[in-house]
């Protein structure tokens, strides 16, 4: 077969399969800007923006795909600067899946340019500066005028000394101190939210 008829036929395919399949072939060759207005789909047309750097368009793309797009959602919502909402749709795609390594590490990426919270509290804090511990208040100093810090604990700070007798008050329970760290570990995981929350019908 010649070369030429090859290529006329070809052609004619790609004009029989209609501008869909034309969009999804510049999208896998590269050429993100052209596929655009070709995709019908909002996930796939959304991909095709995203990929050509208008971030705006493909979040409301992504945005009419709907639940879909989750994971992209983040993507486009932290290319606009929305960072807040990128980690909300982060967090969701964790709760469906909380082993998704990526979007653990790029929810933790959005959440380091979240600028933190403060309150507009006014009342003195126990560290200096910044409002904190007022003139009236008397603070423990040294000799030589540094604050004291008492950095252990006083043994007997809550009125209970580290006696035998008090030692005898304690129960020789391996078992309960085992059932104890198994539910601080089970505790730790759940605020990782790396444990499946538990269906709401069994089979």
């Amino acid at each position: 077969m010649k070369p030429w008829l090859i290529l006329a036929l070809a052609l004619g395919c790609l004009a029989l399969a209609g501008p869909l399949a034309l969009g999804r072939l510049a999208l896998a060759a590269g050429l993100p800007r052209l596929a655009a207005p070709l995709l019908s789909d909002p996930a796939e047309r959304g991909v095709a923006l995203y990929r050509a750097g208008d971030y705006a368009a493909a979040d409301a793309a992504f945005a009419d795909a709907g639940r879909t797009q989750t994971y992209n959602r983040g993507l486009s919502l932290a290319a606009t600067g929305d960072y807040l909402l990128s980690q909300a749709y982060f967090d969701a795609v964790l709760f469906s899946n909380p082993a998704d390594a990526e979007a653990r590490r790029n929810r933790d990426l959005v959440a380091a340019m979240v600028p933190p919270e403060t309150g507009d509290s006014i009342a003195p804090g126990r560290i200096a500066g910044a409002g904190g511990l007022g003139p009236g208040e008397e603070t423990a100093a040294t000799t030589a005028g540094i604050l004291a810090i008492h950095w252990k604990r006083d043994v007997d700070a809550r009125g209970i000394a580290a006696s035998d007798a008090w030692l005898a008050t304690i129960p020789d329970d391996p078992g309960e101190f085992l059932k104890l760290r198994l539910k601080a570990e089970y505790d730790r995981r759940a605020a990782l939210g790396l444990i499946r929350p538990a269906e709401g019908e069994p089979w």
